[in-house]
C-alpha cells in the first residue's frame, strides 16, 4: 500500500507534490478496488467462481464510486490494487494530481467498452454519427449555456475518445462545448435531469439511458479507436515489493477470469454475477445489452459487433504500445505535455505478466 506516516513534500514541475513513504500493513487478503462498470467483470468472475481461492490468494473487493476514490485509496493505503483506468497509474506514478507513489500495471483487463451517449434533445436525425453536431450548435442550440458533456476523469480514455469524436466533427476546443467530470454511475441521472447534454462512459451507463428512452449513441469507442486499451490492473508498488507471490497469483487469477468472460456459454452466468449489488447492481436486461453482439445505440439502430474484448494475449499483455496510446491521446487534449514517457512505459510490467502466465501454465 502507499500510505505514509510522514508525508514528504517536494516540488515537481512547479507543482506541490505529496510523496508517500510508509510500508504496507501485513494482511491476509489483497484489498482490490472496483468501480461498478461492466468491465469489472474479470474481478467479479474471479471472486464468484472461486478462481482467487483456488489459486491461493485472498481478495477483499471494495466497490468505489469513481476513479478519484480509487486514486486516493491507493495512495493512502486503503487499497493494494484496483481495476482502474490507466490514467490513475499515470497520475500516481508521476504525481500529476499532487499525490505520488510507485504503481505498476501488470495486466490489461479489457479493450473497448465505452460509448458516447447524447440527450434526445440533440436530434439524431440532424446529428447522425456526429457530422451534424457543428451545424446543430450553430442553428438549433437554444440553451443559454455551452453544450455540456461529461467524462469520468480528466486522465481517462473517455477524455481521449470524446475529444477524438469532437475533433473529427470540427469541434475540438470549441468554446460552445464544456467538458465536466462525473462518476460513471450518476451520469444517466444527470442526463435525465438535463444537467448535462451527453457523456462518454463505459457500460452499462450508456444502455441504461438508451433503454430508458432518454438518450442515444452516435459512436462507440471501437468506432473511434479500434483496439484501444481500457481497464487495467493497477498495483501499488510497495505492496508488490512486499508480496510478489500474492500479486503473481492475483494476476494469474485475472488472466483466467478474462478468458472466461470471453466464453459465449458463460454469458448468462456473467450477467447474473454483475447484476448483484456487490458489483454493478443493475437489471440483467440492461447488462444483456452490454454483452450482446447487437448493441442497441438508440434511434432504432443496432450495432452488430462485440462491445468488449477481455481475453487473450493481445488484450491482456501490458505493452509499451498500449501505454503510448494513452500518452499520445492525452497530449492531444493538452495534458501531459511534459510527461516522462519512459517512466509511464516502465509502469507497464510485461515481466510480471510473464510470471503470471507461468503460474497459469500457459507461457
Amino acid at each position: 500500500m502507499c500510505q505514509s506516516q510522514e508525508v514528504g513534500i517536494t516540488l515537481a514541475s512547479g507543482n506541490l507534490v505529496m510523496k508517500s513513504s510508509r510500508g504496507s500493513q501485513i494482511g491476509s487478503a489483497v484489498r482490490l478496488g472496483i468501480v461498478p462498470l461492466c468491465d469489472c467483470a474479470p474481478v467479479a468472475v474471479a471472486q464468484e467462481m472461486g478462481i482467487f481461492q483456488r489459486r491461493g490468494v485472498g481478495v477483499k473487493i471494495s466497490k468505489e464510486l469513481g476513479w478519484a476514490s480509487v486514486r486516493d485509496k491507493i495512495f493512502y493505503g486503503e487499497l493494494d490494487a484496483a481495476q482502474s483506468i490507466v490514467g490513475i497509474a499515470m497520475a500516481l506514478g508521476l504525481g500529476i494530481q499532487k499525490l505520488q507513489c510507485e504503481v505498476v500495471v501488470p495486466l490489461i483487463l479489457s479493450l473497448h467498452g465505452n460509448a458516447i451517449t447524447l440527450s434526445n434533445e440533440l436530434d439524431p436525425r440532424k446529428i447522425g454519427d456526429g457530422a451534424g453536431l457543428k451545424d446543430f450548435l450553430e442553428h438549433s442550440w437554444k440553451r443559454q449555456r455551452p453544450l455540456t458533456l461529461a467524462v469520468p476523469h480528466r486522465l481517462s480514455s473517455h477524455r481521449i475518445l470524446l475529444n477524438e469524436w469532437l475533433s473529427r466533427n470540427g469541434l475540438f476546443a470549441d468554446e460552445r462545448i464544456e467538458i465536466v467530470f462525473l462518476p460513471p454511475r450518476i451520469m444517466s441521472g444527470h442526463l435525465e435531469a438535463r444537467l448535462i447534454d451527453g457523456y462518454c462512459v463505459g457500460e452499462p451507463w450508456n444502455s441504461k439511458s438508451i433503454l430508458k428512452g432518454i438518450g442515444w449513441s452516435p459512436a462507440t469507442s471501437g468506432d473511434l479507436s479500434h483496439g484501444h486499451p481500457e481497464k487495467a490492473l493497477v498495483v501499488c508498488g510497495r505492496f508488490l515489493h512486499e508480496h510478489p507471490e500474492k500479486i503473481r497469483r492475483l494476476v494469474a487469477s485475472l488472466i483466467e477470469a478474462c478468458a472466461l468472460c470471453e466464453d459465449p456459454d458463460f454469458s448468462n452466468e456473467l450477467i447474473s454475477i454483475l447484476s448483484r449489488k456487490e458489483y454493478v447492481g443493475v437489471d440483467a436486461a440492461i447488462l444483456r445489452e452490454s454483452f450482446s453482439w447487437s448493441f442497441r445505440v438508440g434511434s432504432k439502430r443496432i450495432r452488430k459487433e462485440p462491445f468488449y474484448l477481455f481475453g487473450g494475449d493481445a488484450v491482456n499483455r501490458p505493452t509499451s504500445d498500449k501505454a503510448s496510446w494513452y500518452i499520445s491521446g492525452l497530449r492531444k487534449v493538452g495534458l501531459l505535455n511534459q510527461v516522462e514517457v519512459e517512466k509511464v512505459i516502465s509502469m507497464h510490467r510485461e515481466d510480471l505478466y510473464e510470471e503470471a502466465l507461468q503460474e497459469c501454465g500457459t507461457a
